[in-house]
């Protein structure tokens, strides 16, 4: 686990995407258990095949690092819910402190309403943290960015109350203390909030330096899954960036449709990859391409980290407002180009101009 992380005494760590959170490398605030301290991590397992198996292999490496892991099929029918919260409610009122993942996530909010604890740590290293900690200091509710500004459903509303108290706990206060721990940059930070850097050195230091290709490799996003981005536009931006820059492989995002991934392969040529790893661990571990092309997403802020001091380029392309389906939330174009804007030692490509 990272050197700049401190151990987690009395602590349980419920994560829907890593164990113990979300960072891409499996980080948390915390080393291996010592004499008087205990972390458990718990992983609320998806339905997603894709990310079931990338939470195995993580899970296994918590394990290889000392950490106990509870695995729980917390949406594994209708009677699931309630046997992991059930199962989990003890052990939440009995943490210190409690780390999770997901601060957007209904599940780990309602867990939040169980715990007692005076230490929150929120471990993310998506581009929702960006969004997660600016709600937070304008005192609004929790919504995920490409969500905002569509107006509440019939569960949203059920789900308010919950919410709610999720976002008053997850506030700073004399009897309770706030940490994000994050690569992401973050810049309306809440008054009593700690912000803690993720500087991915644990991966640094467990993985590669990796084999680089001459080659150039891009990177998938699931902006069309999220109904953001129009699906031939992408795949034309796709094809276009394959072409202009020689990228060869495609490394899938793990949420990306089985349709539009042979669609890809069939119309591009490109190898479709799907990492059975976090793309920071598996560009580590190598072969990785000498240039690295990807849309607004979390990798171009993680993946410089990650391979700081290999020679890999990392450059991004703007999401053309063009592009944007008639659905997509109002904030998304400005909230894409703050992704970009915001991210350091990346090379910028000018949005691909489609006819």
């Amino acid at each position: 686990m990272p050197a700049q992380a401190r151990r987690a005494p009395g602590g349980t760590a419920p994560g829907g995407t890593a164990p113990g959170g979300t960072a891409p490398d499996g980080t948390a605030p915390g080393g291996p258990p010592a004499a008087g301290g205990e972390l458990t991590l718990v992983v609320l397992s998806p339905t997603d095949p894709m990310t079931r198996g990338q939470l195995r292999r993580m899970a296994d490496l918590a394990r290889d690092e000392g950490y106990r892991v509870r695995w729980e099929e917390a949406r594994g029918g209708t009677t699931a819910p309630f046997h992991t919260i059930g199962g989990l409610a003890g052990s939440l009122r009995r943490a210190d402190r409690i780390v999770m993942g997901d601060p957007f996530s209904r599940y780990v909010q309602l867990l939040l309403t169980i715990t007692r604890a005076r230490d929150l740590v929120v471990v993310d290293d998506g581009t929702a943290t960006m969004e997660f900690v600016a709600q937070l200091a304008r005192g609004e509710r929790l919504v995920r960015w490409h969500r905002k500004g569509g107006r509440p459903g019939a569960r949203d509303l059920l789900f308010a109350p919950v919410s709610s108290s999720a976002r008053r706990r997850l506030t700073p206060s004399d009897r309770r203390r706030v940490e994000v721990f994050s690569s992401m940059p973050v810049t309306e930070i809440p008054d009593g909030v700690t912000v803690t850097a993720n500087d991915f050195a644990w991966t640094r230091a467990r993985f590669g330096p990796p084999r680089i290709t001459q080659s150039a490799d891009l990177v998938g996003t699931s902006l069309v899954e999220t109904g953001v981005v129009d699906g031939d536009r992408y795949l034309e931006a796709v094809r276009h960036l394959a072409k202009t820059h020689g990228a060869t492989r495609y490394f899938a995002h793990r949420r990306e449709s089985t349709d539009k991934l042979h669609r890809l392969a069939a119309e591009t040529g490109l190898e479709i990859v799907r990492p059975d790893l976090p793309l920071e661990l598996i560009a580590r571990r190598g072969p990785i391409g000498r240039t690295i092309l990807s849309f607004p997403s979390t990798v171009v802020h993680t993946l410089p980290l990650a391979l700081a001091g290999t020679g890999v380029r990392v450059a991004v392309c703007d999401i053309d407002p063009a592009w944007l389906t008639d659905t997509a939330s109002p904030r998304a174009q400005g909230f894409l180009s703050g992704v970009t804007g915001t991210a350091r030692d990346v090379h910028r490509l000018a949005a691909v101009s489609l006819a």
